[in-house]
């Protein structure tokens, strides 16, 4: 099952602040949070306490906390990789590894009796999880997620994030990336903070979309707001996202007919297995409505991201949903009943034969 998450740093808020959040997330589904534990310098017992503290709030809510230690952590504290019973006692479902050990000791790490899960880091596109593989981890404690990048023009590419993505999915374990909030006066980790995400290509891109695009991909398991604090209405936007469907968000023809956009809202969408370069085809509606008539409307020339029903002039076609791919020239025998949001129509990409997809209006 895909999950929803999200990032506290405690470092730079307050506890009653971080559990007004996690209460909140946790009230629309999210179930993950991402949080550092970068440094104890001079106060270790109060920062331990407050970790602690936040942790058992999000646990009672039914959080999974995941934290990302530094490498000094361990030194400072002395913890072991062989015994990672602080973590444990901290509450925390598992550990990140923003920088890793040799292989073996992050393998040794995956068979800790708390049964942690140990995250590492899947954005380097080397071959680290081969190696660790090849000291025979338990695979079911070990799970891989993406950095975020809150320097502009630093975040991955597309080609990399999909090369990255594949090499760990091969491996079968849970995959993890960020999207970044638009709220205002949001933070991370570190001072810099023009946005925090994954892709470099989704830092200006809302919300919502950021997430369909993840899970579009089909190699992204979970995906985690990044900064701090999402706004309420994010959040909601994201909890009403279909993980494993791709939902678009559409506008609809100021002449589409009631029958038009229920068939558009309300209709079971599959592309057909026989697929078209330059449309999406989805066919049943033609079927179960061809008693009903689709008189001509709105039959200008048809741009991508157009959704597009053939009305009485097409025959046997009649009723029929489509989307278009490409533009295309209009017989004046369809109806342009509405089109994609721009910002997703590049999502149309994604939808391969067979693939179910579904519109929200906006």
């Amino acid at each position: 099952m895909r999950q929803l998450g999200i990032s506290i740093y405690p470092e730079h808020s307050t506890v009653e602040k971080d559990k007004e959040y996690i209460r909140l997330a946790a009230k629309y589904g999210f179930t993950r949070i991402f949080t550092c534990l970068l440094s104890v310098d001079g106060e270790k017992e109060k920062i331990v306490q407050e970790f602690k503290d936040i942790i058992q709030c999000a646990n009672e809510q039914g959080m999974q906390v995941i934290a990302d230690v530094a490498p000094n952590i361990f030194q400072e504290l002395g913890i072991s990789y062989h015994d990672l019973s602080f973590f444990k006692d901290l509450g925390a479902y598992g550990i990140r590894l923003d920088e890793g050990f040799s292989g073996s000791e992050e393998s040794i790490m995956t068979y800790n009796p708390h049964n942690l899960k140990i995250e590492i880091n899947i954005s380097s596109g080397t071959k680290y999880l081969d190696n660790i593989a090849s000291f025979l981890p338990n695979m079911d404690n070990l799970i891989g997620c993406h950095n975020f990048y809150p320097h502009r023009f630093t975040g991955l590419s597309y080609q990399h994030f999909i090369k990255c993505s594949e090499q760990v999915k091969q491996h079968g374990i849970r995959t993890a990336a960020f999207v970044g909030s638009h709220a205002e006066n949001t933070f991370g980790p570190w001072p810099v903070s023009e946005g925090l995400c994954t892709l470099e290509e989704h830092r200006e891109l809302p919300i919502a979309v950021q997430a369909k695009h993840l899970f579009a991909t089909g190699l992204i398991d979970d995906v985690i707001i990044a900064n701090a604090y999402a706004s309420e209405e994010e959040l909601a936007a994201l909890s009403s996202l279909q993980p494993a469907m791709l939902t678009f968000d559409i506008e609809f023809s100021e002449e589409a007919t009631p029958l038009e956009q229920k068939i558009v809202l309300d209709e079971f969408h599959f592309n057909r297995g026989d697929v078209s370069e330059y449309m999406l085809r989805s066919t049943q509606s033609r079927v179960k409505y061809k008693n009903e008539g689709f008189p001509p409307h709105t039959t200008k020339d048809i741009k991508r991201g157009d959704i597009i029903i053939d009305n009485d002039l097409y025959g046997r076609y009649k009723g029929e949903l489509q989307v278009a791919l490409k533009d295309m020239p209009n017989s004046g025998r369809t109806n342009v009943v509405g089109r994609i949001v721009e910002e997703e129509v590049f999502l149309l990409d994604y939808v391969k034969a067979w693939d179910k997809f579904s519109f929200r209006e906006r």
